[in-house]
C-alpha cells in the first residue's frame, strides 16, 4: 500500500535535525520513500491513501523505550527505598505464570503504543507469550528474558530458556520481534551465566541487556564483594561492547564511563524510575562527554507507574538542569534524540528506525497539535517553539496516530488491532488473581542486597 502524509510539521531527527514546516512523507509498503517540503515532494498519482494533516499535526519518529519491565503491578509497592522495594518486587516473579506475563505484556504494550512508543526493550518472563502479545498489537519488541541462577533467585528464567527463545522467536513477526540475552545483575547471576550470555551473543549474533549500578548501596556492596566496580566486573566478564545495553548506571565513575564509551556500550537512562526509588540522578552530562550513547527507558509500571516517553523526556531534562543548576543543559532537541535515534542505536537499529528518512521503516507517530497544551505555535524561519512544546508540554494523550512498518496501529487515539476494553478487563482480572498469589510468597522475602 502506498500512503502520503501531507500538510504536516515533520521533525525528521536526521543528522541536521531538520524541521519541515509544511511537509510531505511518502510511504510505500513498509518503507519511507520520500521526505521533504510539500513543494519538494509531490504525491504520486497511484497513492492509495492521503492523510491530510491540514497543518494541525506534527510527525515524529516512533518513540523507543529501551528499558521496560512489563507488569500488572502498579501502585502497590510505594514509598520504599530500592533496597527494600526490590525483595517485594521479587514476589511478583516468584508467583509469575505465563498467563500473567501475556496479559501484562498486552496491557503494557497497549499503553506504550497509545503513548507513541513503537519499539520496546522489555525484560520480563515467559517472553514467548510477550512476543505473542506484541504480535497481536503490531508493536516492535526486543525481548530480554529476566534470567538469574544464584540462590534464592532461581525462580527467574535460565540461559537455556533464553537460548530456546532466540531459536524460536528471533526476527519473527516480520522482524518486529528480536531476542537478546538477558541478565538480571551481578547479585542474581553467576559468572558462568555471563560466560554463557557472551557465548550465545557470538553464536546467534544477538545483544546482551542487563542492569548496572542503580543505587549507591548496590555499588558499595559490589566493591566489597568483588573488589571492583560493576562496570569493571562486567568488562572482566566480557559483557561490555557495541551489542550491549546497560540500564540505569546511576552510580558510575568517570573511568567506568570511559570503559563504556571505549567499548561502544550503550546506556538506557531511566530518570523517573531512579528518582522515584531514591536512587539518585545519573551523571548523564559526564556520560555524554565521555562519548556514551544514551537513550531513554521507562522501567515499567511497577516503579515508574507510567510508560509515557513524553513525560520521560521532560523529567530527564529537568532533573539534569536542577541537579547541575544549569538551565542550558539537555534541551528539547537533545531529549527528542534520546527518545528516538539514540534509542535506535542502543538497539542496533539506527539504520532502520529512529528518524524520518527515505529508506527507513515507516515507524511514525502523528501528534495532534490542536490541543491547549501544545498551543500557540510560533515560527522563526525554520525554528519553532513546537519542538519545546512537544518535549515539555505534550503527553501520550496527544498522540493521534501510530504506525509501525507502514501499518496503522493507533488511529484517532484508539488501537486498531485489539479491543482495548477487552485487553484492560482481562488484565485487571489476571492482575487481581496474581496479587493474591503473590501474597502467598511473602515468607520468602530476603534481606536487601546491601546488608
Amino acid at each position: 500500500m502506498k500512503r502520503a502524509i501531507t500538510n504536516v510539521t515533520i521533525f525528521t531527527v536526521n543528522e541536521q535535525d531538520r524541521i519541515i514546516k509544511n511537509g510531505t512523507v511518502i510511504i510505500d509498503g513498509e518503507k519511507i520513500t520520500a521526505v521533504g517540503s510539500s513543494e519538494e515532494v509531490k504525491i504520486p498519482e497511484d497513492t492509495d491513501e492521503i492523510i491530510d494533516c491540514k497543518g494541525e499535526m506534527a510527525l515524529l519518529p516512533g518513540l523507543i523505550d529501551t528499558h521496560n519491565h512489563s507488569s500488572l503491578m502498579r501502585g502497590v509497592v510505594e514509598n520504599q527505598r530500592m533496597v527494600d522495594w526490590l525483595p517485594v518486587y521479587d514476589l511478583e516473579h516468584r508467583a509469575c505464570m505465563e498467563e500473567d506475563a501475556y496479559h501484562a505484556a498486552r496491557l503494557c504494550y497497549l499503553e506504550c503504543l497509545k503513548n507513541g512508543t513503537t519499539t520496546i526493550m522489555d525484560m520480563y518472563r515467559f517472553m514467548d507469550r510477550c512476543a505473542e502479545a506484541a504480535g497481536e498489537l503490531g508493536i516492535r519488541l526486543h525481548c530480554a528474558p529476566y534470567a538469574a541462577d544464584v540462590l534464592p533467585y532461581t525462580f527467574f528464567d535460565t540461559t537455556e530458556t533464553n537460548e530456546a527463545l532466540i531459536k524460536s522467536h528471533h526476527m519473527s513477526y516480520n522482524g518486529r520481534i528480536r531476542v537478546w540475552m538477558g541478565l538480571e545483575d551481578l547479585f542474581y547471576c553467576s559468572e558462568q551465566m555471563y560466560k554463557d550470555a557472551v557465548r550465545c551473543q557470538k553464536e546467534y549474533g544477538v545483544g546482551i541487556h542487563t542492569h548496572g549500578c542503580e543505587q549507591m548501596e548496590e555499588e558499595q556492596t559490589i566493591h566489597k564483594r568483588f573488589g571492583k566496580s560493576t562496570i569493571e566486573v562486567l568488562e572482566e566478564r566480557g559483557i561490555l561492547g557495541e551489542h550491549t545495553l546497560l540500564a540505569h548506571c546511576v552510580w558510575v565513575g568517570s573511568e567506568d564511563m570511559k570503559r563504556m564509551a571505549a567499548t561502544g556500550t550503550s546506556l538506557a537512562h531511566c530518570p523517573a524510575s531512579a528518582a522515584k526509588l531514591g536512587c539518585g540522578v545519573a551523571r548523564i552530562p559526564m556520560m555524554k562527554e565521555a562519548g556514551v550513547n544514551v537513550s531513554l527507558g521507562t522501567d515499567g509500571p511497577i516503579d515508574n507507574n507510567s510508560m509515557d516517553l513524553f513525560r520521560e523526556m521532560k523529567i530527564g531534562s529537568l532533573l539534569q538542569k536542577a541537579t547541575h543548576c544549569d538551565a542550558l543543559m539537555f534541551g528539547a532537541k537533545e531529549m527528542l534524540r534520546m527518545a528516538t535515534i539514540n534509542g535506535a542505536k542502543s538497539l542496533g537499529m539506527e539504520k532502520e528506525i529512529g528518524s524520518i528518512e527515505a529508506g527507513k521503516s515507516a515507524d511514525l507517530i502523528l501528534v495532534d497539535c490542536m490541543s491547549p497544551n501544545l498551543q500557540p505555535v510560533y515560527w522563526d524561519g525554520d525554528d519553532t517553539n513546537l519542538l519545546w512544546n512537544l518535549v515539555y508540554s505534550a503527553n501520550g494523550s496527544n498522540v493521534n496516530t501510530v504506525m509501525v512498518q507502514g501499518n496503522i496501529l493507533v488511529k484517532d487515539g484508539k488501537a486498531t488491532k485489539v479491543d482495548e476494553r477487552e485487553v484492560i478487563k482481562m488484565a485487571s482480572k489476571q492482575g487481581t488473581d496474581w496479587m493474591r498469589r503473590r501474597e502467598m510468597h511473602r515468607k520468602y522475602i530476603t534481606k536487601p542486597i546491601s546488608e
